[in-house]
Protein backbone atom coordinates (compact mmCIF):
# COMPACT_ATOMS: atom_id res chain seq x y z
CA UNK A 1 0.00 0.00 0.00
CA UNK A 2 1.38 3.38 -1.02
CA UNK A 3 1.67 5.77 1.98
CA UNK A 4 0.77 8.69 -0.31
CA UNK A 5 -2.61 7.06 -0.95
CA UNK A 6 -3.30 6.98 2.79
CA UNK A 7 -2.56 10.67 3.17
CA UNK A 8 -4.83 11.51 0.23
CA UNK A 9 -7.60 9.36 1.66
CA UNK A 10 -7.26 11.06 5.03
CA UNK A 11 -7.68 14.47 3.43
CA UNK A 12 -11.45 13.86 3.50
CA UNK A 13 -12.87 15.40 6.68
CA UNK A 14 -15.66 12.81 7.00
CA UNK A 15 -13.06 10.04 7.04
CA UNK A 16 -11.04 11.94 9.61
CA UNK A 17 -14.16 12.16 11.81
CA UNK A 18 -14.80 8.44 11.31
CA UNK A 19 -11.26 7.55 12.34
CA UNK A 20 -11.46 9.79 15.39
CA UNK A 21 -14.63 8.01 16.51
CA UNK A 22 -13.00 4.61 16.02
CA UNK A 23 -9.76 5.61 17.76
CA UNK A 24 -11.52 7.18 20.72
CA UNK A 25 -14.07 4.39 21.19
CA UNK A 26 -13.83 2.24 24.31
CA UNK A 27 -12.28 -0.78 22.60
CA UNK A 28 -10.86 0.91 19.50
CA UNK A 29 -13.42 -0.44 17.06
CA UNK A 30 -16.84 0.51 15.72
CA UNK A 31 -19.77 -0.66 13.58
CA UNK A 32 -20.89 1.23 10.46
CA UNK A 33 -24.39 1.69 11.88
CA UNK A 34 -23.10 3.29 15.08
CA UNK A 35 -20.77 5.54 13.09
CA UNK A 36 -23.62 6.65 10.84
CA UNK A 37 -25.75 7.51 13.87
CA UNK A 38 -22.97 9.50 15.55
CA UNK A 39 -22.18 11.40 12.36
CA UNK A 40 -25.84 11.85 11.40
CA UNK A 41 -25.13 10.36 7.98
CA UNK A 42 -26.84 7.66 5.91
CA UNK A 43 -25.35 4.21 6.44
CA UNK A 44 -24.50 3.74 2.72
CA UNK A 45 -22.50 6.98 2.87
CA UNK A 46 -20.46 5.74 5.81
CA UNK A 47 -20.05 2.34 4.13
CA UNK A 48 -18.59 4.11 1.08
CA UNK A 49 -16.00 5.89 3.25
CA UNK A 50 -15.18 2.69 5.12
CA UNK A 51 -14.55 0.88 1.84
CA UNK A 52 -12.11 3.61 0.78
CA UNK A 53 -10.30 3.45 4.11
CA UNK A 54 -10.19 -0.33 3.98
CA UNK A 55 -8.93 -0.37 0.37
CA UNK A 56 -6.08 1.93 1.45
CA UNK A 57 -5.27 -0.36 4.35
CA UNK A 58 -6.00 2.29 6.99
CA UNK A 59 -8.69 0.21 8.70
CA UNK A 60 -9.14 -3.52 9.12
CA UNK A 61 -12.40 -5.50 9.08
CA UNK A 62 -13.36 -8.00 11.77
CA UNK A 63 -16.48 -10.05 10.89
CA UNK A 64 -18.64 -10.94 13.88
CA UNK A 65 -21.60 -12.99 12.67
CA UNK A 66 -23.70 -10.66 10.53
CA UNK A 67 -21.86 -7.61 11.86
CA UNK A 68 -18.51 -6.20 10.79
CA UNK A 69 -16.30 -4.27 13.20
CA UNK A 70 -13.77 -1.77 11.92
CA UNK A 71 -10.55 -0.77 13.70
CA UNK A 72 -7.46 1.21 12.73
CA UNK A 73 -4.74 -0.93 11.15
CA UNK A 74 -1.81 -1.20 13.60
CA UNK A 75 0.68 -0.44 10.82
CA UNK A 76 -0.97 2.95 10.28
CA UNK A 77 -1.87 3.91 13.84
CA UNK A 78 1.03 6.38 13.96
CA UNK A 79 -0.05 8.01 10.71
CA UNK A 80 -3.63 8.35 11.95
CA UNK A 81 -2.46 9.80 15.29
CA UNK A 82 -0.25 12.33 13.53
CA UNK A 83 -3.22 13.53 11.45
CA UNK A 84 -5.87 13.45 14.17
CA UNK A 85 -3.63 15.06 16.79
CA UNK A 86 -4.08 14.80 20.53
CA UNK A 87 -6.13 16.55 23.18
CA UNK A 88 -7.25 20.14 22.95
CA UNK A 89 -4.46 22.56 23.90
CA UNK A 90 -4.55 24.13 27.32
CA UNK A 91 -4.83 27.85 28.05
CA UNK A 92 -2.00 30.12 26.96
CA UNK A 93 1.11 29.40 29.06
CA UNK A 94 2.39 32.00 31.52
CA UNK A 95 5.58 32.75 29.62
CA UNK A 96 6.62 35.57 31.95
CA UNK A 97 6.52 33.24 34.94
CA UNK A 98 8.51 30.64 33.02
CA UNK A 99 11.08 33.31 32.20
CA UNK A 100 11.21 34.38 35.87
CA UNK A 101 11.84 30.82 37.04
CA UNK A 102 14.54 30.15 34.45
CA UNK A 103 16.17 33.47 35.32
CA UNK A 104 16.65 32.13 38.83
CA UNK A 105 18.09 28.89 37.47
CA UNK A 106 20.55 30.71 35.19
CA UNK A 107 21.29 33.62 37.54
CA UNK A 108 24.76 35.00 36.91
CA UNK A 109 24.93 33.29 33.51
CA UNK A 110 22.27 35.00 31.40
CA UNK A 111 20.31 38.20 31.92
CA UNK A 112 16.57 38.07 32.38
CA UNK A 113 16.14 39.68 28.95
CA UNK A 114 18.14 36.89 27.30
CA UNK A 115 16.20 34.21 29.16
CA UNK A 116 12.89 35.81 28.24
CA UNK A 117 13.86 36.03 24.56
CA UNK A 118 14.75 32.33 24.51
CA UNK A 119 11.48 31.43 26.27
CA UNK A 120 9.36 33.42 23.81
CA UNK A 121 11.21 31.99 20.82
CA UNK A 122 10.98 28.44 22.20
CA UNK A 123 7.24 28.78 22.68
CA UNK A 124 6.80 30.07 19.14
CA UNK A 125 8.87 27.22 17.69
CA UNK A 126 6.95 24.53 19.60
CA UNK A 127 3.51 26.04 19.09
CA UNK A 128 4.07 25.90 15.34
CA UNK A 129 3.88 22.10 15.28
CA UNK A 130 2.64 20.90 18.67
CA UNK A 131 -0.96 20.45 19.77
CA UNK A 132 0.06 19.05 23.13
CA UNK A 133 -1.80 20.24 26.25
CA UNK A 134 1.65 20.21 27.89
CA UNK A 135 2.91 23.10 25.78
CA UNK A 136 3.79 25.26 28.79
CA UNK A 137 6.02 22.68 30.48
CA UNK A 138 7.52 21.72 27.14
CA UNK A 139 8.34 25.36 26.48
CA UNK A 140 10.15 25.58 29.81
CA UNK A 141 12.05 22.35 29.16
CA UNK A 142 13.01 23.33 25.61
CA UNK A 143 14.09 26.83 26.67
CA UNK A 144 16.19 25.41 29.51
CA UNK A 145 17.86 22.99 27.11
CA UNK A 146 18.70 25.80 24.71
CA UNK A 147 20.11 27.94 27.50
CA UNK A 148 22.22 25.01 28.69
CA UNK A 149 23.51 24.58 25.14
CA UNK A 150 24.42 28.26 24.96
CA UNK A 151 26.15 28.02 28.32
CA UNK A 152 28.05 24.94 27.24
CA UNK A 153 29.15 26.58 23.99
CA UNK A 154 30.90 29.26 26.08
CA UNK A 155 32.86 26.67 28.08
CA UNK A 156 36.30 25.97 26.60
CA UNK A 157 36.62 22.46 28.09
CA UNK A 158 33.25 20.72 28.58
CA UNK A 159 33.22 18.10 31.31
CA UNK A 160 31.26 15.54 29.25
CA UNK A 161 30.80 15.07 25.49
CA UNK A 162 27.47 16.06 23.95
CA UNK A 163 25.78 13.99 21.24
CA UNK A 164 22.95 15.45 19.18
CA UNK A 165 20.66 13.07 17.26
CA UNK A 166 18.71 14.66 14.40
CA UNK A 167 16.00 13.10 12.23
CA UNK A 168 13.07 14.56 10.33
CA UNK A 169 10.21 14.34 12.83
CA UNK A 170 12.21 13.78 16.05
CA UNK A 171 9.58 11.18 16.91
CA UNK A 172 11.29 7.94 15.88
CA UNK A 173 14.90 7.23 14.99
CA UNK A 174 16.50 10.09 16.93
CA UNK A 175 14.42 9.32 20.04
CA UNK A 176 15.37 5.64 19.89
CA UNK A 177 19.07 6.50 19.64
CA UNK A 178 18.89 9.08 22.41
CA UNK A 179 16.99 6.78 24.77
CA UNK A 180 19.45 3.93 24.29
CA UNK A 181 22.51 6.18 24.66
CA UNK A 182 21.15 7.68 27.89
CA UNK A 183 20.54 4.15 29.18
CA UNK A 184 24.06 2.98 28.31
CA UNK A 185 26.06 6.10 29.14
CA UNK A 186 24.22 7.64 32.06
CA UNK A 187 25.84 10.92 33.10
CA UNK A 188 28.95 10.29 30.99
CA UNK A 189 27.28 11.81 27.90
CA UNK A 190 24.92 14.74 27.43
CA UNK A 191 22.28 13.59 24.94
CA UNK A 192 20.06 15.87 22.88
CA UNK A 193 17.61 15.37 20.01
CA UNK A 194 16.01 17.56 17.36
CA UNK A 195 13.99 17.35 14.16
CA UNK A 196 14.15 19.22 10.89
CA UNK A 197 10.33 18.96 10.68
CA UNK A 198 9.22 17.90 14.19
CA UNK A 199 5.75 16.55 14.91
CA UNK A 200 3.71 16.92 18.08
CA UNK A 201 4.58 13.75 20.02
CA UNK A 202 6.89 10.76 20.07
CA UNK A 203 5.14 7.88 18.32
CA UNK A 204 3.61 5.23 20.56
CA UNK A 205 5.26 2.47 18.55
CA UNK A 206 8.65 3.94 19.51
CA UNK A 207 7.74 4.18 23.19
CA UNK A 208 6.57 0.57 23.11
CA UNK A 209 9.68 -0.74 21.32
CA UNK A 210 11.97 0.99 23.81
CA UNK A 211 9.92 -0.11 26.81
CA UNK A 212 10.39 -3.72 25.69
CA UNK A 213 14.13 -3.39 26.34
CA UNK A 214 13.78 -1.39 29.54
CA UNK A 215 14.40 2.06 28.07
CA UNK A 216 12.14 4.92 29.14
CA UNK A 217 11.83 8.20 27.25
CA UNK A 218 10.48 9.95 30.31
CA UNK A 219 9.19 13.37 29.34
CA UNK A 220 10.98 13.55 26.00
CA UNK A 221 9.12 15.21 23.13
CA UNK A 222 9.91 16.35 19.56
CA UNK A 223 11.88 19.59 19.35
CA UNK A 224 12.91 21.73 16.38
CA UNK A 225 16.53 21.90 15.32
CA UNK A 226 18.20 25.05 16.62
CA UNK A 227 21.55 26.64 15.89
CA UNK A 228 22.77 26.53 19.48
CA UNK A 229 22.03 22.81 19.78
CA UNK A 230 24.42 22.08 16.92
CA UNK A 231 27.08 24.48 18.19
CA UNK A 232 27.04 22.83 21.62
CA UNK A 233 27.39 19.29 20.26
CA UNK A 234 30.63 17.37 19.94
CA UNK A 235 29.00 14.72 17.74
CA UNK A 236 26.01 15.34 15.47
CA UNK A 237 24.26 12.22 14.16
CA UNK A 238 21.80 12.82 11.32
CA UNK A 239 19.21 10.29 10.19
CA UNK A 240 17.46 11.09 6.95
CA UNK A 241 17.13 14.86 7.42
CA UNK A 242 19.25 15.82 4.41
CA UNK A 243 21.07 19.13 4.55
CA UNK A 244 18.87 20.63 7.26
CA UNK A 245 21.66 20.49 9.86
CA UNK A 246 24.15 23.41 9.80
CA UNK A 247 27.84 22.52 9.75
CA UNK A 248 30.31 24.03 12.22
CA UNK A 249 34.07 23.45 12.42
CA UNK A 250 35.24 21.16 15.21
CA UNK A 251 32.09 19.04 15.31
CA UNK A 252 32.01 15.45 14.23
CA UNK A 253 29.17 14.62 11.85
CA UNK A 254 27.80 11.14 11.25
CA UNK A 255 24.99 10.20 8.87
CA UNK A 256 23.19 6.99 9.76
CA UNK A 257 21.13 5.57 6.89
CA UNK A 258 18.13 4.00 8.60
CA UNK A 259 14.59 3.14 7.60
CA UNK A 260 11.90 5.44 8.97
CA UNK A 261 9.82 3.47 11.53
CA UNK A 262 6.64 5.40 10.70
CA UNK A 263 3.95 2.98 9.55
CA UNK A 264 6.16 -0.07 10.11
CA UNK A 265 5.01 -3.25 11.83
CA UNK A 266 6.17 -3.95 15.41
CA UNK A 267 8.70 -6.48 14.08
CA UNK A 268 10.13 -3.92 11.66
CA UNK A 269 10.32 -1.27 14.38
CA UNK A 270 12.20 -3.72 16.61
CA UNK A 271 14.68 -4.40 13.79
CA UNK A 272 15.30 -0.67 13.36
CA UNK A 273 15.67 -0.30 17.13
CA UNK A 274 18.24 -3.09 17.31
CA UNK A 275 20.17 -1.66 14.36
CA UNK A 276 20.28 1.71 16.12
CA UNK A 277 21.42 0.09 19.37
CA UNK A 278 24.39 -1.48 17.60
CA UNK A 279 25.38 1.88 16.14
CA UNK A 280 24.97 3.60 19.50
CA UNK A 281 27.18 1.01 21.20
CA UNK A 282 29.90 1.52 18.60
CA UNK A 283 29.69 5.29 19.02
CA UNK A 284 29.96 4.93 22.78
CA UNK A 285 33.04 2.74 22.38
CA UNK A 286 34.60 5.47 20.25
CA UNK A 287 33.80 8.14 22.84
CA UNK A 288 35.16 5.99 25.69
CA UNK A 289 37.59 3.46 24.16
CA UNK A 290 38.85 2.44 27.59
CA UNK A 291 35.50 0.87 28.53
CA UNK A 292 33.69 -1.15 25.90
CA UNK A 293 29.87 -1.01 25.78
CA UNK A 294 29.63 -4.46 24.20
CA UNK A 295 27.07 -6.59 26.07
CA UNK A 296 28.47 -9.36 28.27
CA UNK A 297 25.42 -11.61 27.99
Amino acid sequence: MNPAVSITSLGDQTRVRILRLIRDSQDGRALVGALAKSLELRQPTVSHHMKALHDDGIVVREPDGRRVWYSIAPAHADLVDSILGGAEPADEPDLERIADDLSVRFHGVFSRETVRAIVLDSHQLLAGHSQSPMLASRTATFAASRLEALQRDDVLTPTVPTVLFVCVQNAGRSQIAAGILRQLAGDRVAVRTAGSEPVSDVRQSIVTALNEIGVSLGGEFPKPLTDEAVRAADVVVTMGCGDACPVYPGRRYLDWELDDPVGKSPEQVRAIRDDIEGRVRRLLDELFPESSSAPTR
